[in-house]
């Protein structure tokens, strides 16, 4: 077999940190501008219905209420009254419109995001009360481009490059490239017997470290139970808050949750993405609900709502006495709520001082409630995922910092080609791995992959040192069922085509799918199709996506396990598992050209996916000419794992 392909690390060299700051900002510039231009095109030539298909916009809607809110803002409660199928990218704590079609070029007011479940959110309007237009046409909310994410993250940079004047900010300095990253020597490993030996490790380094800690956590390696464990070991060490960050809700979510479970008091900020009761008595509404002091809060908000509703039945084109009448009220209500956004306040600082842990996504790092807040550990999870100039915004805020993650899959999204072939898609975690090699601990077992299926990505990206634990090593779909094989369609003309910029192949698709049927049957003995194995198909092409898509709607034999069958792209699958995975490689050409399946960290994701079968569909004169697939090919051959695809024609 040839040498295994493995990507070398890049030279990051130790840049001068002025230097370092100045390009990300330059990075983050041409990111904006590339995102705000493509933001354009979506919104300025386009009708509601098709910004709506985009998932821009909520229309119609209907108000389900309104109320007073901090710094005198209404808060209006709105429900998508239809289309509830169409997915959006609407989120909370962003910024957004509020329109109406009778005149959407002036019945419109900007505001935030401040709450969203299912079909009904809440929007915090620049504005102190409703405005009379919401009484005409139809209704709708549209986000708008996210600017204040990006100032955050620029302001967050600049300070950086401050503080990386100063020669006693080590952290700064350790993080770029310029010190090496200390750690004390008298911290034993602890003893946590639902750990393994290299997660104890990992936790003792997190102990033990005074700037700087990383894991890299390979698929199934259990880095969500490791982190849960050292942040609850720290607090037991360091008496003092831990600030927990990743780039999504979802991985916020998850960490939330898992932290409350040890018994831990955490403060989630923001909103999350799973609106579970257990998550939502996390978040600071709900805490703030429930303190003793809200009663009278919620007394002196009525109060002044009422006071405004007095003041709206004064129009404005009474006479003077009207007018003074209807200022009185307004004024008074105004006065009343300074004295609710006093409380708040403290009920607030009051629920902040007392959590042991405070959850956010990266730039929600810096909401109002925690802006000024210092912590002694900062916690990065999915590092891997996260573009660099959001996480110095929390860490800022840290004297140490943790970054968990794998630099070996996917890497965060950049719009701007430009900014990611200069340096934008490379990750905090990737650079410092190579920096700071001493800092980081592998997890080095998994407990998800058969061991023939962790193999070569185990060979390839973590040298090795990746195992299977006992419970998965050999776990198969009934005895005897091999977990792992590639199929090779090459010599079978199943020339690729393109549709728009998107590759398809029909005929592997078509291939793929008898496959699968003859796997179902043999199967079909051995489990009914309630407890059928979960299956995932996997494609890089959006396009082969809906091939596969129409082909299975048109499979009789697979109609009963419908429900335990899920098709998509790499990247929505990162972070989930399936018992069959297979992936539908689609590149078949003369030239041996495979686009960006040359991006093997993706292709590490898909691969890891499974737990008991791998079926990789592909054209193995294509894939070939990559390094990476070739060498697959030879570890495919070794363990009898590999089939010509006219055994199944």
């Amino acid at each position: 077999m040839s040498i295994p392909y493995r990507r070398a690390p890049a030279n990051y060299g130790l840049p001068l940190s002025m230097d370092y700051f100045k390009q990300l900002l330059d990075l983050l510039k041409a990111e904006r501008e590339e995102d705000r231009n493509q933001y354009r095109k979506l919104t300025e030539t386009t009708s509601i219905a098709d910004r709506r298909a985009n998932g821009l916009t909520w229309y119609p809607i209907a108000i389900r209420g309104s109320e007073m809110s901090r710094g005198d803002y209404v808060t209006v409660e709105l429900e998508r009254t239809n289309h509830h199928d169409v997915s959006h990218q609407l989120r909370s704590g962003m910024p957004a419109l509020f329109f109406s079609n009778h005149d959407p070029r002036k019945d419109r007011v900007e505001g935030t995001i401040a709450y969203l479940s299912g079909n009904r959110l809440k929007i915090t309007l620049l504005t102190d009360e409703l405005p009379d237009w919401s009484r005409d046409g139809k209704l709708g909310v549209e986000m708008l481009f996210d600017d204040k994410s990006y100032d955050e993250m620029q302001d967050a940079l600049k300070e950086a490059n401050m503080r990386s004047e100063n020669p006693k900010n080590r952290l700064v300095n350790i993080l770029t490239g310029q010190a090496s990253p200390t750690a004390r020597t008298d911290i034993p490993l602890p003893v946590i017997p639902r750990l393994n030996d290299s997660q104890r490790q990992a936790v003792q380094h997190i102990l033990a470290a005074n700037e700087l800690a990383i894991v890299h956590g390979p698929p199934g390696s259990g880095k969500t139970t490791t982190l849960v464990q050292a942040i609850n070991a720290l607090i037991r060490q360091d008496h003092q808050k831990i600030l927990v960050v990743a780039p999504s809700n979802t991985a916020v979510d998850l960490l939330s949750e898992k932290l409350h479970e040890q018994g831990l008091n955490v403060l989630r900020v923001g909103n999350p993405a799973r609106v579970s009761d257990r998550l939502m008595a996390l978040t600071l509404d709900h805490k703030m609900a429930d303190h003793p002091l809200m009663r009278e809060a919620k007394k002196l908000k009525k109060q002044a709502n009422e006071f405004k509703n007095m003041a709206h039945k004064y129009k404005r084109q009474f006479g003077k006495a009207e007018r003074d009448q209807r200022k009185a009220l307004f004024d008074e209500a105004h006065r009343i709520m300074k004295e609710v956004d006093n409380s708040e306040q403290y009920i607030i600082d009051d629920l902040v001082a007392k959590a042991q842990v405070i959850t956010a996504t990266l730039v929600g790092s810096n909401q109002y409630m925690i802006r000024n807040l210092t912590f002694h550990t900062v916690v990065i999870d999915e590092a891997g995922q996260a573009l660099e100039p959001a996480c110095w915004i929390p860490i800022l805020k840290a004297q140490k910092v943790i970054l968990a993650g794998d630099h070996c899959q996917l890497s965060p999204t950049v719009k701007s080609m430009e900014a990611a072939r200069k340096g934008l898609s490379t990750t905090l975690l990737e650079k410092c791995v190579a920096l700071h090699p001493e800092a980081v601990t592998l997890l080095e077992e998994q407990y998800r992959m058969h061991e023939r299926i962790m193999g070569y990505s185990s060979r390839v990206f973590y040298q090795n040192r990746l195992r299977a634990h006992a419970s998965v090593a050999t776990h198969s779909l009934f005895a005897g069922d091999s977990p792992l094989g590639f199929i090779d369609t090459a010599g079978c003309g199943f020339d690729e085509k393109l549709e728009g910029t998107s590759s398809t192949n029909p005929e592997e698709a078509a291939l793929l799918i008898k496959h699968l049927t003859d796997v179902v049957a043999t199967l079909s003995p051995f489990y009914t199709p309630l407890d059928f194995p979960s299956v995932a198909i996997i494609s890089p092409y959006k396009q082969q996506l809906n091939v596969l898509n129409d082909l299975l709607q048109h499979a009789p034999a697979l109609q009963p396990y419908r429900a335990k069958l899920a098709v998509n792209t790499i990247d929505s699958f990162q972070g989930q598992e399936r018992d069959i995975v297979y992936i539908s490689m689609t590149r078949s050409n003369d030239q041996g050209e495979i686009g960006f399946l040359s991006d093997i960290r993706r292709m590490n994701v898909a691969m890891t996916r499974a737990r008991k079968k791998l079926i990789i569909v592909g054209d193995s004169a294509t894939l070939a000419s990559h390094p990476f697939y070739a060498d697959f090919i030879d570890y495919a051959q070794q363990l009898d794992a590999y089939q010509s695809a006219w055994e199944w024609l």
